[in-house]
């Protein structure tokens, strides 16, 4: 029997420990002395992360605790000098107490290591005594714990990437790190073809309600993919790895969508089982839409003036249903597997799209029409991990599968009813089936050489095949030919890594990644039968230098050198033209785009106040950029043709800061503050086309929330993001903001809670502004935010703790948004963050809430 290591975001152990430290880290410095030391499994000398340790006078009060890292090391400044007892505690282990440790006026005690026995612990409905952080800093990562947030109750993955730090999300759902949407979405530290098509659409189809934390991942290894000029983010879920059995339902309705969710899991003996199920409906959502754009024809130098108005409104449809199965074969051996369906159907209209232009010489010509855009999708994501553990600690051999495949279908509908050419008249569409299919082997393989020394090497291999089929209709059919691209591309790649302590307390992890690439592109019909696509092989090197300093604060130092590959959306030739003024065509020729990310950070533990804040500069060459040139076609005058080139240079330059304040388990508040200096600029001669852009970006966010009697809670959060900087142009500013109330009963079996969003400003109009020599181009959308609901929430079940260790699989290679991940470590530098110290608990025990192994 194994026991997992607990999900830094759960800080359970702490809460069973229960204890206050009064006074924590204010002892004077001439009397003051430190204890440190490494808790680890007593079987397998394994570390163990996020245990809780307190330090216990004579008569049992409480003088110091906290937690340990996720390397199970453990710093506790601030104890008078003294003869104490060491207690640790950490779920699924019998407690330890070490009685007799002495500290000494201003000295520091070092413990070694401190060994704990597993033992399979009987659990009961807990009272949690202290509120686990909303946000947690570690090395090479910053983690949102979702579940702790209600305010995102019966939203999706978009409402809760919001809410994270260094992440900026617009109104559309595209999210942005550090100001670059170059990201790797990872769900369960494991990749899917979810995503494939656009991490909005994908984001789209998880619920916020089974979402147990975000982690923003912004200092990759060479063990990782070198995708990811941004970073990482990887969206944990809640699951139920206990022994028992459980059933949990929870739902939502409002004025503009509603859920209904069920999950259950069942775990005894070796073998666990878990299946769920989740739906989300969204509707009641109008809006408008206005374009004008002034175009200039490069061969006449003759302007053409277009507006165009219409009412919006869309109908969303969302399912995600999971199952997963894990067995430990024996104390060395483990098998898991999982298999997941998402779905998602979206229907966007455009009522009375009115366009009018006016041509060269003061011709107008004017059109009615109603435009409808339907994007289907469906995601099978299937999963078989073997680990293999050593008699050594740290040694470790894995073996990891991963099939994921995404069935799209993108079509539009234009219905022409009035022009003042009767020749246009007329429906026109087009339909997009394509398939994103990725067949993925990895192994992995990690042992000591020395003394903390760890070197990681592995090996995967990527098989990615995609194909989009495409045929036009009406009016279409007349200049657009039906076709089929295919595109398949394995990458195949090598990595090692290591570890290597030195003096003063610093680690440094260097690291080798290399790449080849072979592509293979053509088309199904045509006249040009193939598509020549260079193979390419890159080497990526790594490296992070950490300090871990006395009183537990970690100084980070890293770089990384990443590549972006362009996905279907950056390829598709597929002509998408339901506004025929803006066509959007893509590029199978593209190349990588290719960053240098650095890196400075420092997190420290100020009294009850975690503070974190971090400097970086990203310097990107072949970027992807979007070139809009004026169309020239008599059919469609005034129209735009966008496609996709690798011209773009970027430099970014910026910080962020962020703080949380926890008061006990009553009050917490938490803010963060990200800005970067932008400087963006395609590097094109021709001074017609040439584009440069530089700018500040600003955007901040803020949590509170706090615990009322009789069950009672409430949680506000708000946030900001300043006018964003394009390469040709500016998107203006917006904000966000939401409030919960809820109230658990039945001894925090169930809740019932209340929320409302936007709920002073009714509506929010996003301008986009574009200048160039040949287009002027301005678009604002307006949406209706403003919204209510009522969430609930039940479970059922009774657990115990025998938590299974488990490795996961991870792609993160392709570029999914313009204007663009990062790396999870294992055997990584130690975790920055400490929990804050806890109040007692109840002598009697209680049972506890699901937690989910990270």
């Amino acid at each position: 029997m194994r026991p997992q290591l607990i999900s830094p975001s759960v800080l359970l152990a702490s809460a069973l420990i229960g204890y206050t430290v009064p006074g924590y880290g204010q002892a004077p410095a001439r009397v003051a002395g430190r204890l440190t030391g490494t808790v680890t499994d007593g079987a397998t000398a394994r570390p163990i992360g996020y245990a809780s340790v307190a330090v216990l006078a004579e008569d049992g009060s409480p003088v110091a605790g906290g937690g340990c890292g996720g390397d199970g090391q453990f710093v506790l400044p601030g104890i008078p000098a003294g003869t104490y007892t060491l207690l640790v505690r950490f779920l699924g282990y019998q407690d330890e107490r070490r009685p007799g440790v002495v500290v000494p006026a201003g000295g520091t005690v070092a413990l070694g290591n401190v060994p704990l026995t597993a033992a399979t612990q009987k659990l009961g409905e807990v009272v949690i005594t202290a509120a686990k952080p909303l946000i947690e800093e570690q090395a090479d990562r910053t983690i949102y714990h979702a579940d702790q947030d209600k305010t995102t109750a019966g939203g999706d993955a978009v409402d809760v990437l919001r809410r994270a730090p260094l992440l900026s999300v617009d109104l559309d759902g595209n999210v942005s790190l550090r100001g670059n949407q170059n990201i790797k979405v990872l769900i369960n530290n494991k990749p899917s073809t979810l995503t494939a098509n656009g991490v909005a659409d994908g984001l789209r189809q998880l619920p916020a309600d089974q979402i147990l934390r975000v982690e923003v991942i912004t200092s990759p290894s060479a063990k990782y993919d070198a995708e990811g000029s941004g970073g990482i983010i990887n969206i944990v879920t809640k699951q139920n790895t206990l022994r028992g059995g459980q059933l949990s339902l929870d739902g939502s309705g409002g004025t503009r969508s509603g859920t209904l969710n069920l999950n259950g899991g069942y775990r005894t003996g070796r073998m666990g089982f878990a299946l769920g199920g989740f739906g989300r409906a969204g509707y009641n959502t109008p809006g408008s839409f206005t374009n004008d754009q002034l175009t200039t024809s490069p061969a006449t130098g003759l302007p053409t003036r277009t507006t165009q108005t219409a009412d919006t409104r869309q109908n969303q449809l969302f399912g995600r249903y999971t199952f997963g199965w894990d067995y430990d074969i024996d104390k060395h051996n483990a098998l898991a597997a999982s298999l997941t369906y998402g779905t998602r159907n979206a229907t966007t209209y455009q009522d009375a799209l009115a366009t009018s232009t006016i041509r060269p010489g003061g011709a107008v010509a004017s059109s009615l029409r109603n435009v409808k855009t339907t994007d289907d999708s469906g995601t099978v994501d299937a999963s078989l991990t073997y680990t293999h553990l050593y008699d050594a600690p740290q040694r470790e051999l894995s073996v990891l599968a991963l099939l994921s495949r995404n069935s799209r279908t993108y079509a539009f509908g234009n219905d022409t009813y009035a022009a003042t050419d009767a020749a246009s008249r007329g429906p026109a569409g087009n339909d997009n089936p394509s398939t994103n299919q990725e067949l993925t082997a990895q192994l992995d393989y990690q042992t000591p050489t020395a003394k903390n020394h760890l070197l990681e090497v592995g090996v995967k291999d990527i098989r990615r095949t995609v194909r989009s089929d495409y045929t036009y209709y009406g009016q279409l059919a007349n200049v657009q030919a039906d076709n089929s691209f295919t595109y398949q591309q394995n990458v195949v790649a090598g990595y090692l890594a290591y570890t290597l302590p030195l003096p003063q307390g610093f680690v440094l992890k260097p690291g080798v990644r290399y790449e080849y690439t072979a592509i293979e592109a053509g088309y199904g019909r045509g006249v040009v039968p193939a598509i020549a696509v260079p193979s390419y092989g890159v080497l990526v090197p790594s490296v992070s230098l950490l300090r871990k300093l006395a009183n537990g604060n970690v100084l980070k130092l890293a770089y990384n050198r990443r590549l972006q590959r362009p996905a279907l959306q950056f390829l598709n030739p597929n002509l998408q033209a339901a506004n025929p003024l803006i066509q959007t065509q893509g590029n199978p020729l593209l190349s990588p785009e290719y960053t240098n990310n650095y890196e400075l950070g420092y997190s420290t533990l100020l009294r009850q106040a975690n503070l974190s804040f971090s400097a970086f500069a990203r310097n990107t060459t072949g970027s992807i950029q979007s070139v809009r040139t004026p169309l020239g076609d008599a059919r469609y005058p005034g129209a735009v043709r966008i496609d996709f080139q690798n011209i773009g240079h970027e430099n970014a330059y910026g910080g962020s800061a962020f703080g949380s304040l926890n008061l006990g388990s009553t009050f917490s508040v938490s803010g963060g503050l990200d800005t970067y200096y932008a400087v963006l600029s395609n590097r094109v001669a021709d001074p017609l086309y040439a584009a440069r852009n530089a700018g500040l970006v600003l955007s901040g966010r803020l949590y509170g929330s706090y615990a009322l009697p009789k069950g009672w809670g409430v949680q506000l959060f708000g946030f900001y993001r300043g006018q964003q900087v394009q390469l040709q142009g500016s998107q203006s500013s917006f904000a966000v903001y939401s409030m919960s109330l809820k109230h658990e009963f039945a001894d925090k079996k169930g809740s019932l809670g209340f929320g409302a969003e936007n709920f002073f400003s009714p509506r929010n109009t996003v301008c986009n502004d574009i200048a160039s020599p040949l287009l002027a181009q301005t678009t604002r959308t307006t949406q209706h935010l403003t919204s209510f609901k009522v969430y609930f929430s039940y479970r059922i079940g009774k657990l115990t703790a025998d938590l299974p260790t488990r490795k996961t699989v991870r792609n993160d290679d392709l570029k999914l948004d313009e204007n663009g991940g990062g790396s999870q470590g294992s055997g990584g530098p130690p975790a920055a963050s400490r929990p804050v110290p806890v109040v007692p608990a109840p002598v009697a025990p209680a049972p506890v809430a699901p937690v989910s192994p990270k």
